[in-house]
């Protein structure tokens, strides 16, 4: 299949090589120049890499990205034509969604949003778990392309539903990682060794992919970014504006979004998210550590 792919960012230049890999013809683009796809093409412009794409692929890194990579200058908007299909993993607006939907059925394009959840290993080893919104044949069309690129796809239905969904899956993240840097910290404080509570977590119904993906990297004081702490503020700050839309209150995440603003201006914005740990540990004059099992 004939793919333009646009951001190579984290995520964005592992799932562009395992499409590579997987016999797909790549053309691909990114803001940041010097980034390259071995096999794939590389192209000046989004309406470049665009020009007699089947598909147009994109992972940048939020609503404004997409809008400018599409719809500004020079943006893939140009090079459409009837039956491209634009692909989103990026992380964005569910409402913003719909209206760019809307934008490119002008021209006979359709859009399908699949934000995706596994980090950068996910994206490495070809595991992603793919978060989907869009017509049903639209998303048949893609298959051959998730499949080189993941290992299980859960359409939520149409165009938007993809990129709701995924703003509640790491809003349930956000929440169940700042308990779990709470537990630490507190437990931590009163001279509980941050292994053992660890071991007792991961062997009750207090378990959690959460703990179990993020415990060696804060045992071994790794921060370096799986997901960096600025994505997952940005998507928090999605949820909280799709709930303003929708008249819902979120108590518990506008708490954490408290703490990643304050995280944020302790310098920690471009580590992993876990670094929010770091901020709970200054606060309270302990350090969490250990070997990672």
């Amino acid at each position: 299949m004939q793919v333009a792919f646009l951001g190579l960012g984290i995520m964005g230049h592992a799932m562009a090589t395992n499409l590579v890999k997987a016999g797909h013809q790549l053309t691909v683009w990114n803001r940041a120049p010097g980034k390259l796809v071995e096999g794939a093409g590389l192209a000046p412009t989004p309406a470049a890499a665009a020009q007699g794409a089947e598909v147009v692929w994109m992972c940048v890194s939020d609503t404004d990205a997409v809008e400018q990579v599409v719809f500004g200058k020079e943006g893939a908007e140009a090079s459409l034509s009837q039956g491209t299909i634009i692909a989103d993993s990026s992380t964005i607006s569910p409402s913003a969604t719909l209206k760019f939907a809307e934008r490119v059925s002008a021209k006979g394009a359709s859009w399908v949003d699949a934000p995706m959840t596994g980090s950068k290993i996910g994206a490495r080893d070809g595991t992603l778990v793919f978060i989907v919104g869009g017509n049903e044949a639209d998303v048949e069309r893609l298959k051959p392309l998730f499949a080189a690129m993941g290992k299980k796809i859960f359409r939520m239905g149409e165009t938007g539903k993809g990129q709701a969904t995924k703003l509640v899956m790491n809003l349930q993240i956000a929440l169940i990682f700042e308990g779990f840097a709470e537990a630490l910290t507190l437990g931590t404080k009163l001279g509980v060794d941050p292994q053992q509570l660890i071991s007792l977590v991961e062997a009750t119904m207090v378990r959690s992919g959460v703990v179990e993906y993020k415990a060696p990297f804060i045992l071994q004081r790794d921060f370096t970014p799986n997901f960096p702490l600025r994505l997952m503020h940005k998507d928090i700050r999605l949820a909280l504006d799709a709930a303003k839309e929708a008249r819902v209150k979120l108590p518990g995440l506008e708490t954490v979004e408290e703490v990643y603003e304050m995280a944020t201006e302790d310098g920690n914005r471009d580590l992993d998210y876990a670094a929010t740990l770091t901020l709970l540990e200054k606060w309270a004059g302990v350090q969490v550590k250990g070997k990672a099992a």
